[in-house]
């Protein structure tokens, strides 16, 4: 490769790097701008293709020319400068982004955009852009020296074309808890709420996992809300990939935590959509929705269109998915709900799981029947639906969780006048002896039987 060929951008084929390298270093040092910006808008070309070491050795020499004053003859080098440093910082997997932030580009950078405008600003924006999302140290970088500032000034006042990446800024910095508290305290949280609703969908998802972060606190979470963040998390949960799902999920749930908010998500559309999360394959999502689920049946009405989605997947053939649904019926039936259960007609359903041939599922089908035992129209119900036989022939399950939650249910139906005949043979029995004992020792000490779901649900998604 000579000379003219780097300076003109002609494809390069058998480049020897090294001496690509020494050609460039050349170019600028011949003082010729026209040649400089050509040779800069040529190496951005190559990002893709170049060794990493031979990039990371042109940064000091890019960033240098960005540092030179502005004047109206140095705007074209800057931003072809710009340019260049956008492209490489994609590149590395983040490690080349991080050396362009550790090179004092990003004080450059922050200290052009107040000045410039058009075509300028939005380069010297995607360079930023792509510095904090490829580089996560860079934020602390940009965060310290003012650029948090600089990007909710322009906020305030950009013009709609290069609002988007400013917007992608400051969902990459938000991840900082310290960003978090300044965009509290001036009252831009509304921006971060627009960054979770438009742009690239990674920039989308970081909006959303700073929103959930941020609706642990209270005062936040109402501006939050208050700003539209619901029905951005709804879309993205129900328009983003596994990933976000994920995030905006556990967004949802951390607000739908606060009483206030649990009938607005509800009513937004968010039940369907955290059913799929049970259908999904990701265990982290069924994990999520069962929280949220348990959360949202704080109020009745909740509860029962949950419950009566959950009868639907516990007819279905989605092992996961049943041992899920089993899993928040066990959580709601402790948590007094047992009346919405026995209204459903998950009854049935769950006495016929008792035989499934999932573990799991029997694991926590049976669950629900020993915890819906402890209620005398429950226990009814059970019998009914033909358990006692299924509870029985459980004693012997080889899941031990499997055998304790039937013993448990045995103890119960034991103890009521109406139906301790129809078990008495399962008295003599080492398992209905040790979880009566056991029984007997919890009532002693005072604490409670019942599975206990609010809280718990609450921490587990913070």
């Amino acid at each position: 490769m000579d000379r003219s060929e780097l300076e003109r951008g002609q494809p390069v084929i058998g480049t020897d790097w090294e001496e690509a390298f020494e050609l460039y270093l050349n170019v600028i040092a011949c003082g010729n701008e026209a040649l400089q910006v050509r040779a800069t808008i040529k190496l951005a070309s190559l990002a893709k293709t170049a060794p990493e070491d031979i990039l990371a050795r042109c940064i000091p020499v890019l960033v240098e020319l960005l540092g030179r004053p502005l004047s109206d003859s140095n705007l074209s080098i800057q931003e072809a400068v710009a340019f260049c440093l956008k492209c490489i910082a994609s590149q590395g997997e983040g490690k080349l982004a991080v050396i362009i932030g550790h090179s004092g580009a990003i004080a450059y950078l922050l200290n052009l955009l107040p000045h410039s405008d058009g075509r300028l600003r939005t380069t010297l924006l995607k360079c930023l852009r792509n510095i904090v999302t490829f580089g996560a140290a860079n934020r602390i970088v940009v965060a310290k020296d003012g650029g948090l500032e600089v990007i909710l000034n322009m906020l305030n006042s950009s013009p709609e074309g290069m609002r988007q990446y400013l917007l992608e800024i400051l969902s990459a910095l938000a991840l900082l808890r310290e960003v978090r508290r300044v965009i509290t305290s001036l009252g831009s949280l509304p921006f971060l709420v627009e960054s979770a609703g438009s742009g690239s969908m990674i920039s989308r998802t970081r909006a959303a996992q700073a929103i959930g972060l941020l609706g642990l606190v209270k005062r936040a979470r109402r501006i939050l809300v208050d700003s539209g963040a619901i029905p951005v998390l709804i879309k993205l949960l129900q328009d983003g990939d596994v990933s976000t799902k994920l995030v905006a999920g556990n967004a949802l749930g951390v607000i739908s935590s606060h009483t206030e908010y649990i009938r607005p998500v509800a009513q937004a559309g968010a039940i369907p959509l955290f059913l799929e999360l049970i259908h999904g394959p990701e265990p982290m999502g069924k994990e999520i929705a069962e929280d949220v689920f348990c959360i949202l049946a704080v109020a009745e009405e909740n509860a029962i269109t949950i419950t009566k989605h959950l009868v639907r997947v516990l007819s279905g053939d989605n092992d996961e998915a049943k041992a899920s649904a089993a899993d928040i019926l066990w959580d709601l039936s402790g948590n007094k709900l047992s009346y919405v259960i026995r209204h459903s007609g998950a009854i049935p359903v769950l006495v016929g799981l008792l035989s499934d041939a999932s573990v799991d599922v029997r694991e926590k089908a049976s669950g629900v029947v020993s915890q819906l035992s402890y209620n005398e129209a429950d226990r009814a119900a059970l019998a009914d639906a033909g358990v006692i036989p299924l509870l029985l022939d459980m004693l012997q399950d080889e899941s031990e969780e499997a055998r304790d939650n039937a013993a448990e249910a045995i103890v119960s139906f034991s103890e009521d006048p109406l139906l301790h005949d129809r078990i008495s043979m399962a008295f003599s029995t080492p398992a209905f002896r040790s979880m009566q004992r056991r029984l007997v020792q919890i009532h002693a000490s005072n604490a409670d039987p019942f599975r206990s779901s609010g809280q718990t649900r609450i921490e587990g998604l913070i």
